[in-house]
């Protein structure tokens, strides 16, 4: 061997599986992935990276399957301070006898710090590392997410009526427009528009919205068809389903993720495929407040792009996206009446290169192909109740729970080690929720 075979690098992780989700369905076995700075320099197989390549730092996960870190595309991260606090109800009673009213009490800089950074702990040690954010304060979020080095879509809240946040719609505009205006070329954060639902945001500040991102190029999230009554109530008062409404306001396009998507009927897959428009699946909240089921394999099977989200702690209760895929799977079956309707890969798709492409940062993040950013996670399949391992995407999906996750990157840079967060003081952030709890149970 020569030494101009020879190529230096900064990290080779030699791992025992690798799903790289592009090509689909692969899994492929003795794989070293070689990082050099914020991204992944070459993936060969471990003999050939003995020969061709020297790294500063090797390591070994011979139990370990390694794959693209995850994509939680809908929340509001600083709920996570609410979580468990009013459990068993509807939607519309969770939101207006509850959720609203603890809000208006408590919400502030300083809760959306602390609450955020108490999301960011659980989704970093459960595998997620691009997340997407919907609350108050939004630019306290992006500069947590930022130090932090978390990767993370913030979406400004936009409706019709005063919060913590703004008076109402013409100052939530303003505030947002700056928001992306401060963050659109950061490494990590990615600003965004979040009219909050159909029901809460009237014409005229939706038109300015998509007006914005029209300018601007940022994505609009926006909760939809999350409920029967929803759907019912617009007919009854518009006459339109409310999607149909966004479309004729120009809401809907490949730049916009509907979150939820329970109640769909053939006219509502239509405008989703003709506009390019991307679905957010959260099964877990959906499912505990008894919202629907979104029928996810139907709008695959119309080739729409299907993401995945896990809302908020508050409804949820957790963060933890393999948990949210087990439940998607399950779910989707039933829905379908199908055992085959959305296989453990095509679930893995959807929590990594389809969230990448919701987020048009596909050519960059989501799957694991040399050029791409190094966002990557390892899983420790090591554990009893993960033996035998016959297929490690099976186990991923049906098996698994996140905090079998042992290794996260970020941009190249360690975020998890042996399951220990490098970036969040744990103790402290503990000390600060406590303190947290006490106020809100006072």
């Amino acid at each position: 061997m020569t030494a101009d075979t020879i190529t230096t690098a900064d990290t080779r992780i030699d791992a025992r599986w690798l799903i790289p989700v592009e090509p689909f369905g692969v899994v492929l076995e003795h794989q070293a992935i070689i990082l050099q700075g914020s991204r992944i320099l070459a993936i060969v197989p471990q003999t050939e990276a003995d020969h061709h390549y020297r790294t500063r730092e090797t390591l070994t996960l011979d139990q370990h399957v390694v794959l693209p870190g995850l994509i939680n595309l809908h929340g509001h991260t600083a709920m996570s301070l609410f979580r468990g606090l009013a459990d068993d109800l509807p939607l519309m009673t969770w939101l207006n006898d509850h959720i609203w009213p603890a809000e208006g009490k408590f919400v502030s800089e300083q809760f959306v710090t602390d609450g955020t950074r108490l999301a960011m702990a659980e989704m970093l040690r459960t595998g997620t590392t691009t997340f997407s954010d919907m609350y108050f304060f939004p630019e306290i979020s992006a500069q947590a997410a930022h130090d932090t080095g978390m990767r993370a879509q913030i979406c400004f809240p936009l409706m019709d009526m005063p919060t913590v946040w703004g008076s109402g719609p013409e100052e939530y505009l303003n505030k947002g427009a700056e928001l992306i205006r401060q963050w659109q070329q950061d490494d990590y954060v990615m600003p965004a528009i979040g009219p909050h639902a159909p029901y809460t945001v009237s014409d005229g500040p939706l038109r300015s919205a998509v007006a914005l991102a029209e300018d601007t190029g940022a994505a609009v999230q926006i909760h939809l068809h999350e409920t029967a009554f929803e759907v019912a109530d617009a007919l009854k008062n518009t006459g339109k389903r409310p999607l149909a409404r966004m479309a004729e306001l120009g809401v809907l396009s490949s730049n916009t993720q509907c979150v939820h998507m329970t109640q769909v009927d053939e006219s509502d897959l239509l405008l989703l495929k003709q506009t390019g428009a991307h679905v957010v699946h959260c099964p877990e909240s959906n499912l505990k407040l008894a919202s629907g089921f979104c029928p996810v394999q139907k709008i695959l099977d119309h080739d729409i792009n299907v993401t995945i989200g896990t809302d908020g702690a508050a409804s949820n209760n957790d963060l933890d996206l393999f948990g949210e895929l087990k439940t998607a799977a399950m779910v989707a079956k039933a829905v379908a009446n199908d055992a085959a309707a959305l296989s453990a890969h095509r679930a893995l798709e959807m929590a990594t290169l389809r969230g990448a492409k919701a987020l048009g940062r596909d050519q960059e993040i989501g799957s694991l192909v040399a050029g791409k950013l190094a966002d990557l996670i390892a899983v420790d399949l090591s554990d009893p109740y993960l033996q035998p391992v016959y297929d490690p995407a099976s186990h991923l999906v049906y098996s698994n729970h996140g905090r079998a996750v042992s290794h996260s990157w970020i941009h190249g840079v360690p975020q998890l080690q042996d399951g220990i967060l490098t970036r969040i003081d744990v103790p402290d952030l503990v000390l600060r929720v406590n303190e947290w709890r006490k106020q809100i149970l006072s």
